[in-house]
């Protein structure tokens, strides 16, 4: 352990956990990050010895086509959150979001950080194995962190100490306050652990076809576009999953995944929005429940960097904002669900400034375009939403039209979507579905300073403020700094935020625990561990 760190991966009791808990935000401080004790957190439901066998099969019907690419905690990009999907279910980390807590210690029993903010200590939990009997250790840390996606880790952390086989220390180039928000929430996949040896084995490709982790399940079999099938690790450090098998089946059509979960061949069914979330409503045998809280959509518009375009005017962006019914979006396409808000900063995260919606108010919007000289509306270009939110779109398209911004809404298979978008090769407008974990820094950090992987865009005076906010050490300061970028993006319109999206899925009978809504902010099931079937 280095000298003159101070021990905070241990908390005494209930009680002071939710003290602390009280006294200062989560993101505020590492001692509240690691609140969670090894007795709490591995504890919840026994010992995985003196555990029953898990029985059954829990499937559920996806809304997307998996990636193998999310196999690899290697391949995920920071500030896209799906990967995370199933690697809560294949993988573990050292530090993540779990129940009531969103840096709790896993495969990290605690972690030290210095006095000079510079480096940081974890200790790993001993004993531990891999899907195929490697052991964890130190090494596996290192080399997963040296193939993890994000430009700011990297630049940040100066060097990765193997001090031995269970201690691990990250050394900063300079004191970076998001450090842990990085490495341990879902800001970054950098904390998720795959076995060098193995990986060095069969490389990138033979990885993604048979990924081996630390998780809850293991890989059985993967057919592409099709349907993953994992089993039970029975020797997972936290408990022993309930369920032996769970399979995840990638099933575009919303009817569909709908008819599927009504026959019985589906246990849930994600994403089942407007009409056929009401459907279930009055359905003895199903269940209607809530998940999401992570993404904020959000019009993003890619020509406003572009002084020839209309919207590179202010009055433009602001009148599509306001040509926007927010409450009828929710209330036909989630049932009400969703939070309405003005800001793409979630609410609950640190740092976050609360900003109203903007009103529905398509008189005024229609007033701002002829103050800026289009009277009559114009061609607002092409209209993107984020797949599978298509519906949605062409609703949004549906205003803008009414007051008359004219666009054509071009749907796309949603990794090409994901390609084209970071690679800027998108024109026009987007309804984007902002999903960045974490506080107000991280949130931002993708869409808002001109290195982000989604921003076309920046100002000047945005990104070296931005850059000024990540090296402040003090709490005080930095909000005001972040709260000064958030209040100036929502002046210029450089975002016009809809809701912080939740959505209707489908459960069926068979199911006694599905852990949605049980991590915050985290919109699938999750733990996967603590999935439920009914007994026989």
């Amino acid at each position: 352990m280095v000298s003159g760190l101070a021990r905070v991966g241990t908390v005494p009791s209930a009680a002071t956990m939710a003290k602390k808990e009280e006294e200062m935000h989560w993101c505020r401080t590492i001692a509240l990050a690691a609140a969670l004790s090894w007795t709490v957190v591995s504890g919840w439901s026994g010992s995985a010895v003196a555990q029953a066998k898990p029985e059954g099969e829990m499937r559920f019907a996806l809304y997307v086509t998996l990636a193998p690419a999310w196999f690899d905690p290697g391949e995920a990009t920071p500030g896209f959150v799906t990967p995370f999907w199933v690697m809560y279910a294949l993988h573990d980390a050292l530090v993540k979001p779990m129940p009531g807590n969103r840096m709790a210690p896993s495969l990290a029993e605690s972690w030290t950080e210095s006095p000079d903010k510079l480096s940081y200590e974890f200790t790993l939990r001993q004993g531990l194995k891999f899907h195929n009997g490697d052991p964890f250790t130190a090494e596996d840390v290192k080399f997963s962190f040296e193939r993890a996606k994000g430009v700011q880790l990297h630049e940040k952390v100066k060097e990765v100490v193997v001090v031995d086989p269970t201690h691990v220390r990250f050394v900063l180039s300079e004191p970076w306050p998001d450090f842990m928000t990085f490495y341990g929430t879902l800001a970054s996949a950098a904390g998720w652990i795959v076995p060098k040896n193995y990986f060095e084995k069969v490389g990138a490709d033979g990885f993604r076809k048979h990924p081996i982790g630390l998780g809850p399940y293991k890989f059985v079999s993967n057919k592409p576009g099709i349907e993953l099938v994992m089993e039970a690790n029975e020797n997972y450090w936290r408990k022993v999953p309930s369920v032996k098998r769970i399979v995840f089946q990638s099933i575009p059509e919303a009817t569909t995944r709908l008819a599927m979960l009504n026959r019985g061949e589906v246990d849930v069914a994600y994403l089942l929005e407007g009409q056929l979330g009401e459907s279930i409503k009055d359905d003895p045998k199903l269940k209607l429940a809530f998940s999401g809280g992570i993404a904020t959509f959000s019009l993003d518009f890619f020509n406003m960097w572009d002084p020839k375009s209309p919207w590179h005017d202010q009055r433009v962006r602001k009148a599509a904002s306001l040509a926007l019914d927010r409450k009828a979006l929710n209330e036909v396409d989630t049932l009400g669900a969703s939070k309405l808000t003005g800001n793409t900063v979630l609410k609950s995260f640190e740092y976050a400034l609360p900003i109203d919606p903007d009103p529905y108010d398509p008189a005024q919007a229609k007033k701002l375009l002829a103050e800026a000289g289009y009277p009559n509306g114009f061609d607002g270009g092409e209209l993107y939403p984020t797949p599978p939110y298509f519906t949605t779109g062409e609703a949004v398209a549906g205003f803008l039209g009414a007051i008359g911004i004219r666009t054509k809404l071009r749907t796309m298979e949603r990794a090409a979507f994901f390609s084209a978008l970071s690679s800027k090769k998108l024109k026009g407008l987007c309804m984007c579905a902002i999903s960045g974990y974490g506080n107000a820094s991280t949130r931002m950090a993708e869409t808002v300073p001109s290195t982000g992987s989604y921003a076309y865009g920046a100002w000047p005076e945005i990104d070296e403020l931005y850059k000024k906010q990540l090296i402040e050490t003090d709490p005080a300061k930095r909000e005001a700094m972040l709260h000064e970028i958030q209040k100036t993006l929502h002046e210029r319109t450089r975002f016009a935020p809809i809701y912080e999206y939740f959505w209707p899925t489908g459960v069926g009978p068979r199911v006694q625990e599905v852990s949605l809504n049980k991590i915050t902010a985290f919109p699938w099931a999750a733990p996967l561990e603590d999935v439920q079937l009914k007994n026989p």
